[in-house]
């Protein structure tokens, strides 16, 4: 059963929500939806946790690279201010970051997945130092990049959090789950956002549930084959792939050791895959982000700034994921059916998503806790974003 409240104009996206929990294999799930600075959507279902405790309003999901979109907007904020130029070098705010052919990497190279510092296999022998902040920045310092920055485009699946990560660090003085609670929480008023989940809050997390990236999660050797049969398709379609690139991106040693429902890594900070979020706080974050960096009387943004933040940095097809993703500084285009030119936000492995499109004013969320999907979320999402858009239309 839904619990939450909907406008009588976006009664479609409950229906499809409706649907989404109802197949969750006992997770469950939750969807917030603004439209013109308005909540229409609030609405959550199913079950958190494998013992059948009930979704609540306030369950936090971990919320994978979903995570990506929030860290841009912290990064934003603070290029707003004038903290830090796009098209100045990483090094001139993180001076250890000019090694091995990387002094004179920009900014928006970074955000633009242009970098070449995606292959995190080559950085670190097991995954579980990921839970190591001080350690993979200095991996990060010390790597060199797989190819000619700028040259091309390659999805930093796991390092982009760090690399963002570190330069707001640097840039305010305070951790990134500091920042994140001090420049976007506290003014938006969102009791859900936390990279880095503070101990008096994880008794309202909710549990992973066949995930396939957690100790010995059976979804993994499935996500496996799905990968084998995706790689045949392209094969077939005369699509040139390398899925090496992909694991070198996404797939440290260990990973399926990695347990992402320990308290340990939920407790550690890892921008780029483990925000914990309500389905609410994003949606309320990417409202701001619709309505031109303002809501409700509170301004995180100008209006040049969120053009800048969405402006698309290429369109050439990206190194890891084998398909053009049309990176603006830190989102990718919206994982919708109808081609949103103008829309953008993040999506992540297990179907979460979040995102933001200023032509309609309309901002969509989804958190859960079953699933497998990609490691840009799945049809769920897709599914609610369709249906949204349908009802803010005929609205």
């Amino acid at each position: 059963m839904l619990k939450g409240h909907i406008h009588p104009d976006f009664w479609g996206v409950a229906q499809t929500f409706s649907s989404i929990v109802e197949r969750a294999n006992g997770g469950g799930a939750a969807v917030c939806v603004y439209h013109q600075g308005e909540r229409v959507v609030d609405l959550w279902g199913g079950f958190r946790d494998e013992a059948g405790h009930p979704w609540e309003s306030d369950t936090l999901a971990l919320s994978y690279s979903t995570t990506k979109g929030v860290a841009s907007t912290l990064l934003h904020i603070l290029a707003d201010r004038d903290l830090v130029d796009y098209d100045q070098p990483v090094s001139r705010y993180w001076p250890e970051f000019a090694q091995a052919g990387k002094e004179q990497i920009t900014v928006r190279q970074l955000m633009g997945h242009q970098a070449g510092l995606y292959d995190i296999r080559s950085m670190i022998s097991e995954a579980k130092q990921m839970l190591d902040w001080g350690g993979m920045v200095d991996a990060l310092a010390a790597s060199q990049p797989v190819h000619t920055p700028g040259a091309a485009e390659g999805y930093h699946g796991l390092t982009y959090g760090w690399l963002v990560g570190e330069l707001v660090q640097r840039l305010t003085g305070q951790t990134f789950a500091e920042a994140l609670e001090s420049e976007i929480a506290q003014p938006l008023g969102l009791e859900g956002l936390y990279c880095g989940l503070p101990e008096d809050r994880l008794d309202r997390r909710a549990h992973l549930i066949d995930q396939g990236i957690q100790r010995g999660g059976p979804a993994l050797a499935r996500a496996k084959r799905i990968g084998k049969f995706v790689n045949r398709g392209f094969a077939l379609a005369r699509i040139s792939v390398d899925l090496r690139n992909l694991a070198a991106a996404l797939l440290p040693a260990g990973m399926e050791q990695l347990d992402f429902n320990s308290e340990e890594l939920v407790r550690a900070s890892i921008p780029a895959a483990n925000g914990m979020f309500d389905a609410r706080s994003l949606a309320r974050l990417y409202a701001l982000l619709a309505n031109g960096g303002e809501l409700d009387g509170v301004r995180l943004l100008s209006e040049r700034t969120v053009n800048r933040a969405n402006t698309i940095q290429s369109r050439r097809r990206d190194r890891v994921v084998p398909f053009p993703m049309h990176w603006r500084l830190g989102y990718h285009r919206a994982p919708v059916a109808k081609p949103l030119p103008n829309a953008f936000g993040h999506a992540g492995f297990g179907g979460s998503g979040a995102w933001a499109d200023p032509d309609r004013r309309l901002a969509v969320a989804l958190v859960l806790n079953s699933g497998v999907g990609t490691p840009f979320g799945d049809l769920r999402i897709v599914r609610i974003g369709n249906a949204a858009v349908r009802c803010a239309e005929r609205r």
